[in-house]
């Protein structure tokens, strides 16, 4: 009996990530919706800087480099392109997306644009040494807060779901994780619902996925995948934040 067969929407390369790292698992997410849907020869992703700037190797479908924090702009604009036949994805770390790219993010939202955003929270930069991010939790130590992140001298963490939340263009917004098997098959359901919502027309969709980064952190994979647990899911709770179509469902 088959118990997994790997997504045709995912290349059939080995991956440059570090042991422990949980951007695969998201690549396999991301392509599983891709085949459910039967998009991939519709589909065109969106990789900026960041880990996932060799995205381009990994999926099957059409992918487009952008310059670090502009995905979203390249997003809106290759959608408008042709928006009847392309579904447009961006996948997007936190230092990329809640930082350089925050502008683009926030108007992609508030103009509703109809693509779907992948949203990678690992709470530091990844691909750049292990600076302090836009998400890092109060107290968090890195290479730039050697003695912990100090919100006194650099403010508090970002969340990204919440504040969209408050965008009222957003249709969709939910924060997921995958570091156990419960959470990786919820996070499973949001990134097919966030395609989903795309082919339907129901606007800007976004799926935060709290992720792991062992290396960056000085953990271990399996002590990684716990600190999600114990630090990363208590400051950024799990859930849908907004779902604009299913309350106006609800309302009728």
């Amino acid at each position: 009996m088959v118990v997994f067969d790997k997504p045709h929407a995912l290349a059939d390369i080995p991956l440059h990530y570090c042991p422990g790292c949980t951007h695969g698992i998201v690549h396999r997410l991301v392509a599983e919706a891709i085949d459910e849907l039967g998009i991939e020869g519709r589909t065109i992703g969106i990789a900026p800087v960041g880990c996932s700037v060799m995205a381009y190797d990994y999926f099957n479908c059409d992918m487009i480099e952008a310059a670090h924090g502009r995905a979203p702009a390249v997003a809106t604009g290759v959608k408008r392109a042709d928006p009847d036949r392309h579904i447009v994805f961006t996948y997007q770390g936190d230092g990329d997306l809640a930082s350089i790219g925050m502008a683009e993010t926030v108007h992609a939202a508030a103009r509703n644009e109809n693509i779907t955003v992948i949203f990678i929270n690992n709470a530091i930069y990844g691909m750049t040494g292990g600076q302090m991010a836009p998400t890092s939790l109060p107290g968090q130590v890195t290479q730039t807060s050697p003695y912990g992140r100090d919100t006194n001298h650099c403010g508090f963490p970002i969340r990204v779901c919440e504040m969209l939340s408050q965008v009222e263009g957003a249709g969709y917004l939910e924060r997921v994780a995958v570091n156990n098997v419960k959470n990786v098959k919820n996070a499973k359901k949001a990134i097919l619902k966030a395609f989903k919502n795309q082919v339907e027309g129901k606007g800007f969709s976004l799926v935060e996925v709290i992720s792991s980064c062992p290396t960056n952190w000085g953990l271990t994979p399996k002590k990684a995948l716990e600190w999600i647990d114990e630090k990363m899911i208590p400051y950024y709770p799990l859930g849908v934040y907004k779902d604009r179509a299913a309350d106006e469902e609800a309302a009728k």
